[in-house]
């Protein structure tokens, strides 16, 4: 699934050729998404200005002259700029037609993204909940420590809890965890404020340091251009379990934490 890096690279990625440009057609190839695309949602679009690009965790939300289009990529998808003349292929559910030949199209085979029209985003169900965004001086040490006094559940999904803090998916909540020296299935309650500003500091540089390389090498992730991230070359533990530890040698452990895999090393995350 693409996480904040990924989403945050797709935003850079098709910002210069969206912002200012006006939408002169949609095209609608399937409605059936995670949540079905309004049938009207041609008439709400055309003829208005993207004034304004911004990202909510994993939500794109292009601010328009009236209203916002939010979009989810979902568990594959995906967005692209094309010449207007592009054939579609099989998964492209979506073509948003500028008025200078261009088209932002919308890939997702899953058919679980979201394409969604609203007048209000701040009160969307789907944004209205989150929490504070990972990059931001919000999100701090003393935060996390304070939400999570008393909390039993594992430190991992403490983190990935978008009410928490917003964008820290499984590969990323892998990585700062193991760099933090923490065993992600400690209680969240029970780390230091000391261990959390380790933490807090190792999600803000890997997220960045992802930014920066475009993203992760996924199976189903591709840029705006259609390349893949580079970040993989960068992972010390997702995706190598059974694999020797990049600081000690020792065999890194995988168990299941709230139904995704978890990788640590057993040494370094006492």
């Amino acid at each position: 699934m693409p996480e904040l890096p990924e989403v945050e690279t797709t935003l850079r990625g098709i910002a210069p050729h969206v912002l200012d440009k006006t939408i002169n057609k949609v095209v609608i190839r399937h409605y059936g998404l995670r949540w079905p695309i309004v049938r009207d949602i041609h008439k709400k679009l055309m003829g208005h200005q993207v004034v304004q690009l911004a990202r909510r965790g994993k939500y794109l939300l292009l601010h328009l002259t009236q209203g916002t289009l939010i979009i989810h990529l979902g568990m594959s998808g995906r967005l692209g700029i094309f010449d207007k003349n592009t054939p579609a292929q099989k998964h492209d559910h979506v073509d948003v037609e500028f008025n200078e030949q261009k088209i932002l199209r919308f890939t997702d085979p899953r058919r679980f993204g979201a394409f969604l029209w609203t007048e209000d985003p701040d009160s969307h169900k789907l944004l209205n909940h989150l929490g504070p965004e990972p990059l931001t001086e919000e999100f701090s040490a003393q935060y996390l420590y304070n939400r999570s006094r008393n909390k039993k559940l594992p430190v991992k999904t403490f983190i990935m809890d978008q009410k928490i803090v917003v964008g820290v998916g499984n590969i990323y909540a892998n990585e700062a965890l193991f760099l933090a020296g923490i065993n992600p299935n400690q209680s969240a309650g029970q780390i230091s404020l000391f261990s959390y500003k380790k933490l807090t500091q190792h999600i803000k540089n890997i997220l960045k340091q992802a930014i920066k390389q475009g993203g992760t090498t996924l199976k189903d992730f591709l840029n705006s251009d259609g390349k893949p991230g580079y970040f993989s070359q960068s992972l010390h533990v997702y995706g190598r379990e059974h694999q020797p530890c990049t600081r000690c040698n020792t065999v890194l452990v995988a168990i299941q934490i709230g139904k995704r895999q978890t990788v640590f090393c057993p040494k370094c995350q006492l």
